[in-house]
């Protein structure tokens, strides 16, 4: 999907002061980061990057506790979610909705037969004949966190399975969630990780994949050179440099995430769903969501995300991600506003 997404600045010509529709907080700040990259700029500019860069993925393996085999770079979580789609090109595929698009998007683009999964089988049996299992774990847009008890078993009873599971926000719940460690004994699971979210830089599109070492090869390992650029080494290798560089407040940020969905629960007029970490899906009992965001961006400089593209979900349906106490409080008087109109 090329339009549709959330962060859609690009649409408001500098209209927006307040910006909820990506899964972003402004929670992180990354003035040390950008310092950074300042200041290095002009060396990372003027020299190719590592063809892979193996430097870095050695330091996010130091870092995880796994070898350096079990760690692969990407150029963003999106990069990974298609190179594994094209590896294992015309699978059959399970995508557990709803869900960020891209991956029954990656596996149709490579000829998967693609089906929808809505709730974790309780007796851990899968459909047979299924290749693969996608899960976004925490879920966007829902928040929602698997059950890692749950998760493992079923990773376990569907040996022949493979398991691509997404843990871009992982940095933003305090539920368990698999470790790289626990996902490289596994022979059968590759862990999508997403340094965007994290650190707040989404235009660098820096990720990586943990594992064990022959799926990982075997998903990721026929790609082009460079695919990682020089200032996204440059920022990943900060950041594993200095893991307190850009501190991050989760508990507090759940809290005020907690108070968010709850100023919109009182409105009377929006069901916010529960959630497990930084974001939420809110629903109109009356009302459109697009018609919502283009009321907030113009006349209040807000942005949202339309949530109603996402498979299972209508138009009513659209998700925010919690920002800082003013802002959220800001959202929630225009939503009344807008609801009184």
């Amino acid at each position: 999907m090329i339009e549709g997404h959330g962060d859609d600045l690009y649409q408001y010509a500098g209209r927006i002061r307040a910006n909820f529709s990506s899964n972003l907080t402004n929670w992180i700040d990354p003035a040390p980061l950008r310092e950074h990259l300042r200041e290095r700029m002009g060396e990372v500019l003027s020299v190719y990057p590592e063809p892979r860069p193996r430097t870095l993925e050695a330091r996010l393996a130091e870092r995880a506790g796994v070898a350096a085999e079990n760690v692969r770079t990407t150029n963003g979580a999106t990069e990974a979610i298609y190179r594994i789609a094209e590896a294992f090109a015309g699978a059959r595929s399970l995508v557990f909705q709803p869900t960020f698009s891209e991956y029954a998007d990656a596996c149709r683009a490579h000829g998967h037969r693609v089906g929808a999964l809505y709730h974790l089988p309780p007796n851990g049996r899968l459909p047979e004949g299924t290749d693969l299992l996608w899960l976004c774990n925490p879920n966007n847009p829902t928040g929602s966190v698997a059950e890692k008890e749950a998760l493992a078993a079923l990773v376990e009873r569907n040996r022949q399975m493979r398991f691509v599971i997404d843990q871009s926000y992982e940095d933003f719940t305090l539920k368990p969630l698999f470790t790289a460690k626990e996902a490289a004994e596994y022979p059968n699971v590759l862990v999508i990780h997403s340094m965007t979210k994290r650190y707040a830089m989404p235009g660098l599109r820096l990720g990586y994949v943990t594992g064990p070492a022959g799926l990982l090869g075997q998903a990721l390992d026929r790609h082009q050179p460079w695919a990682v650029n020089g200032p996204a080494i440059a920022a990943g290798l900060f950041l594993t440099e200095h893991p307190e560089a850009m501190p991050f407040d989760l508990p507090g940020c759940l809290k005020e995430t907690a108070r968010l969905r709850k100023l919109l629960q009182a409105t009377g007029r929006i069901e916010a769903w529960e959630t497990d970490t930084h974001f939420l899906l809110g629903r109109l009992r009356n009302g459109q969501a697009s018609a919502l965001k283009r009321y907030l961006a113009e006349e209040h400089g807000i942005l949202i995300r339309d949530a109603s593209n996402f498979e299972g979900l209508d138009k009513t349906f659209f998700r925010v991600s919690t920002q800082r106490p003013e802002n959220n409080d800001r959202l929630a008087e225009a939503i009344a506003q807008w609801f009184e109109n």
